[in-house]
């Protein structure tokens, strides 16, 4: 069977739900409770995962499945300078009240309104935890640079015809 760039576009939103998924688990399950930082990671995670879905499902054209990769492109870069900013600055900070994430998430209404997906329930230093000896956020990193690769190579795939 050959891999065509609509498959990767679509296994790019099913890898982003689990990744939500798994947040959800470890917050609800096991307790780790999420920062401003984590939330909105998951954002990122979501919208990767609905752009992904309407560019791969049904009969796409290359544009819109183009389009959906490289809106996923994007979000995996947000993704990656997100991450990347809750390693190096906010999971040392008291708190993370005022940062981007935390203005975005309570201004937007999502932290009210869909509590148990996006509610900031830590500051982003207590939300520092390790998952097998790695930084849960490093964790979140690493998949956002998986998706980036991944879109990339559903891209290349695309401009080349195949």
């Amino acid at each position: 069977m050959q891999l065509r760039d609509q498959h990767v576009l679509g296994a790019v939103g099913f890898v982003s739900v689990l990744a939500v998924a798994n947040a959800l688990v470890s917050q609800h399950l096991y307790e780790m409770l999420p920062c401003a930082w984590c939330v909105f990671q998951r954002l990122i995670y979501v919208a990767i995962a609905v752009v992904s879905v309407l560019g791969s499902i049904g009969h796409p054209g290359k544009l819109r499945v183009r389009a959906g990769l490289l809106l996923a492109l994007a979000l995996c870069i947000g993704g990656i300078v997100s991450a990347r900013y809750q390693i190096n600055v906010a999971s040392t900070m008291f708190s993370c009240a005022q940062t981007f994430a935390d203005q975005f998430m309570t201004r937007s209404g999502l932290d009210s309104g869909v509590p148990w997906l996006f509610g900031i329930f830590a500051s982003c230093m207590d939300a520092k935890v390790d998952v097998l000896g790695v930084e849960y956020a490093v964790w979140s990193l690493t998949l956002f640079w998986i998706l980036l690769a991944a879109t990339v190579f559903g891209l290349w795939k695309s401009l080349r015809g195949n």
